[in-house]
C-alpha cells in the first residue's frame, strides 16, 4: 500500500447550484453537499497505538482467531463428559494444571479432571468447565454435582472473530474500543486518513484579538476560538489562519497561504453581498461561488467556493449563526472530506417544556438543553445571544412547515454529542 496515497481535488464547480434554484431548503443543500463531496486526505499506517480517533482508510480483516483458542471462562476444573452423569460426582485429578498463559501440556484422560484457570487454554479431552465454587476439592480428587451441559463454562475458539472475517469497516473513526480488538485479531498497524486540516479564518475591521484592547464599533473575535474547538473536537487538526480586516488584497494573500496549510477552510464574515463582504467577492472572481440562500433560521446565507481547489465555507459572522452553520452543514462534510462517510447527527423525540409558534417557509434550530426528562429551550432566539450557545447542551429542531408546540408536545432533540462536540 502507498504510504501517501491522496484521492483527486474536489472539482470547481462541486458547490454550484442548480439553474433556477436561489432559496435552498435545508434539505436539499445537504443532499447537494453530500452528493458533490469526497474524500480528500491521503493515507498511511499507523502504529496501533497511535490510532485512536483516526479514520480507518480500509477494512481490517482477522488476522487470526479471538479467542485463538478455546479457553476457561472460569478459574474451576475441566473433564470430559463421558464419566460424568446428573448426580453426584467424584473424579480424581491429573497433576498439573492449566493457566493463562501457560497450557497444560498433555491430554486429559476420560474420567479425570485437571484445575484450571481465567484465560487458559483448554487442554485436549476437557468437554466443560464447572466453576471452582461449585466444587469440593482435597488433594486428590474433586467433587461436584451434576448435570453438567456441554462447553459450560468454555469460551470456543473464534466465538468472537474467526480468522479472515472482517473486523473493522473502512470509514470508522477509530474507539479505545476498536484498538483492543484490533489488537486481540492480530493487527499491529493501522491504515488510517490523515486527520483533516481545518483552517479558521475571521474578517472583519471591527474584530479584535480575544484580550485585546476594544475601541468604540469594535468587538472581540468570539468565532475564531469557537470554531477552532469545534473541530479539534470533532477530530480534525484544527490550523489558526487567524484575522484579516476588510481589505481584499490581504485576503487573497491569507486564502493563498491556506492552500498549503489546510484542507478546508472557515471564515466566518463577508460572506453577504455587501460593499466589505470580500470572501464572497474573491470566491466570486475565482469563478468558483455558490451563494447558497438556505431556509434557515438562524444562518441563512452560506458561501461555498473554491480557491485554487481549496475548499471554503463561507459562514455568517454571528456567533449563533456560525456555530449553527457548522454542526449542520460543515460537520457532516467534513467527515465525508475526512473518508469517514456522510454522518446524519442522531436526534430523538421528546417532550417539550416550552411554547412556540413557528411561520412556515424555514427550518429552525433553537439552542435547547433537557431538564426532568423535557426539553427546554433558551428565553431568546436572538441571533446575538452568545451565551445562549454556552447555556445549550443542544439543538430543537422544527420543521419547513408550520408548527404549533405546547407542553408535553413531542419534538426533535439534536443534543451536541451527536454532533461529535
Amino acid at each position: 500500500m502507498s504510504s501517501k496515497l491522496r484521492p483527486p481535488p474536489l472539482q470547481n464547480d462541486c458547490f454550484s447550484l442548480p439553474p433556477g434554484v436561489n432559496w435552498t431548503p435545508v434539505d436539499q443543500a445537504l443532499t447537494m453537499l453530500r452528493e458533490r463531496l469526497h474524500p480528500v486526505v491521503a493515507h498511511s499506517e499507523v502504529p496501533l497505538m497511535q490510532a485512536a480517533g483516526r479514520v480507518l482508510a480500509q477494512d481490517v480483516t482477522a488476522q487470526r482467531s479471538n479467542p485463538p483458542q478455546a479457553n476457561s471462562a472460569v478459574d474451576g476444573y475441566g473433564f470430559a463428559l463421558s464419566a460424568v452423569h446428573d448426580g453426584d460426582n467424584t473424579l480424581p485429578l491429573v497433576q498439573g494444571r492449566a493457566a493463562a498463559g501457560v497450557p497444560f501440556e498433555g491430554v486429559v484422560p476420560a474420567g479425570q479432571a485437571i484445575r484450571i484457570l481465567t484465560g487458559a487454554a483448554v487442554p485436549p479431552g476437557v468437554e466443560a468447565v464447572v466453576l471452582e465454587e461449585d466444587c469440593a476439592v482435597d488433594a486428590t480428587h474433586v467433587a461436584f454435582r451434576g448435570p453438567v451441559k456441554a462447553f459450560s463454562n468454555m469460551r470456543k475458539a473464534g466465538e468472537d472473530v474467526t480468522e479472515g472475517d472482517l473486523a473493522l469497516r473502512q470509514g470508522r473513526v477509530l474507539t479505545p474500543a476498536d484498538l483492543a480488538l484490533a489488537s486481540a485479531v492480530g493487527i499491529g498497524k493501522m491504515p488510517v486518513f490523515d486527520r483533516l486540516r481545518v483552517g479558521v479564518l475571521s474578517t472583519g475591521d471591527e474584530i479584535i484579538e480575544p484580550g485585546g484592547s476594544a475601541g468604540p464599533g469594535q468587538i472581540f473575535d468570539a468565532n475564531r476560538p469557537m470554531l477552532l474547538s469545534l473541530a479539534a473536537r470533532m477530530g480534525y487538526a484544527p490550523v489558526d489562519l487567524g484575522h484579516v480586516k476588510d481589505d481584499r488584497a490581504a485576503l487573497r494573500h491569507r486564502l493563498d497561504q491556506a492552500r498549503q496549510q489546510a484542507d478546508v477552510v472557515l471564515t466566518s464574515g463577508g460572506a453577504s453581498a455587501g460593499d466589505e463582504d470580500h470572501v464572497s467577492a474573491l470566491l466570486k472572481e475565482s469563478g468558483a461561488l455558490a451563494e447558497w440562500r438556505i431556509a434557515l433560521k438562524p444562518g441563512r446565507p452560506l458561501a461555498l467556493g473554491m480557491w485554487d481547489g481549496l475548499p471554503v465555507f463561507g459562514l455568517p459572522g454571528n456567533p449563533v449563526a456560525a456555530l449553527l452553520c457548522t454542526l449542520i452543514f460543515a460537520r457532516p462534510a467534513f467527515g465525508l472530506m475526512a473518508g469517514a462517510g456522510w454522518q446524519d447527527p442522531q436526534g430523538f423525540q421528546v417532550s417539550a417544556a416550552f411554547e412556540k409558534r413557528k411561520k412556515p417557509g424555514r427550518r429552525e434550530y433553537l439552542r435547547a438543553r433537557m431538564r426532568d426528562g423535557r426539553v427546554e429551550v433558551f428565553k431568546s432566539e436572538g441571533s446575538g445571544r452568545i451565551s445562549g450557545l454556552s447555556w445549550a447542551e443542544g439543538l430543537v429542531e422544527l420543521p419547513d412547515e408550520a408548527v404549533t408546540i405546547t407542553p408535553g408536545d413531542m419534538v426533535r432533540y439534536l443534543p451536541f454529542g451527536s454532533f461529535g462536540v
